[in-house]
């Protein structure tokens, strides 16, 4: 008597998709990685390189060359002045650059600073850091605010980065001290307060470094956020002023060439775009390296 078939059993079933989906995490998310690395790499470049990279002055008006269609003696065009637009996106990196570093720095530096007073000490100097001071914060629309203090300061490089530092120290300070209440009551810590290590040793020595990991994610993150609001305020008039090639105030000063001059705003928010990418890129993976639980998925020869 022939004895039916045994299927597989029940448990097996699902391994297949999920393997198959490691796999293409497997395969995809290095290469995505190193994309975001390697367009990081071309913006960093063509800014500590700006002078060699572009031969021509970005400021250089010439009036008779205006509106030039992209050719071998303009790569990208010229603009309304006859300014070359390779050179002004070339030279623009540095700006955006130089202020998402500075922005992003100063914030995080206060974010930790704040962050890891109202995590470590609690009691009213948190109420008063996280309930007021950054709820208050939060409550306020960060663009917003960041256009009101550029309008009241004045357009300018520092106010810029004033400005921005000032909106954008609001969620790393939010992130350390969820993670400082996480790790603050773990045994080393405890057993470092029981020795008698006062209280800056215990947070640069045992806190600090458990917690840096998601810090370093979200602050590559913000370098996207603070080149889009970098951009926004160059936009709007309010970022560097001229006669520094900015790439919002170059979209700002194409927006009336849309149609016989396209090429003066496809450069420059090309230039917006994948700087951003580049960021997101990095950023996400540092995530799945950082994240135990994410390069548990991803782990070559993992089984479910």
């Amino acid at each position: 008597m022939l004895e039916p078939l045994s299927s597989p059993p029940a448990h097996t079933l699902p391994t297949q998709p999920r393997r198959s989906i490691r796999a293409a995490m497997r395969t995809r998310q290095p290469l995505l990685a190193w994309l975001g690395v390697a367009l990081l790499a071309v913006f960093v470049l063509a800014a500590l390189l700006a002078p060699w990279i572009a031969q021509q002055d970005p400021a250089q008006i010439d009036l008779t060359h205006r509106l030039a269609a992209p050719s071998v003696a303009h790569w990208f065009g010229t603009d309304e002045l006859g300014r070359d637009v390779y050179a002004r996106v070339v030279y623009g990196a540095r700006i955006s650059l130089l202020v998402s570093t500075a922005v992003v720095s100063t914030a995080l530096l206060l974010g930790l600073v704040l962050g890891g007073l109202a995590g470590y000490c609690g009691g009213w100097i948190d109420t008063a850091l996280n309930v007021i001071l950054m709820n208050t914060f939060l409550a306020l629309p960060g663009l917003l605010l960041a256009i009101a203090l550029v309008a009241f300061l004045g357009p300018g490089l520092w106010n810029l980065i004033l400005a921005l530092s000032i909106t954008g120290w609001v969620g790393y300070a939010r992130l350390v001290r969820a993670q400082v209440l996480a790790v603050r009551e773990r045994e080393y810590v405890e057993a470092s307060r029981a020795l008698g290590a006062g209280g800056l040793r215990i947070f640069l020595r045992h806190i600090l470094p458990n917690i840096v990991q998601p810090v370093l994610v979200q602050a590559s993150v913000g370098m996207a956020g603070t080149i889009l609001a970098e951009a926004t305020l160059s936009f709007l008039g309010l970022g560097v002023p001229p006669p520094a090639s900015s790439w919002g105030a170059m979209l700002n000063d194409a927006r009336f060439h849309l149609l016989d001059a396209p090429y003066m705003a496809v450069f420059p928010g090309l230039a917006i775009a994948f700087s951003v990418l580049a960021f997101n890129f990095v950023g996400d993976a540092l995530r799945d390296q950082m994240d135990p639980r994410t390069r548990a998925l991803v782990a070559p020869g993992r089984t479910a």
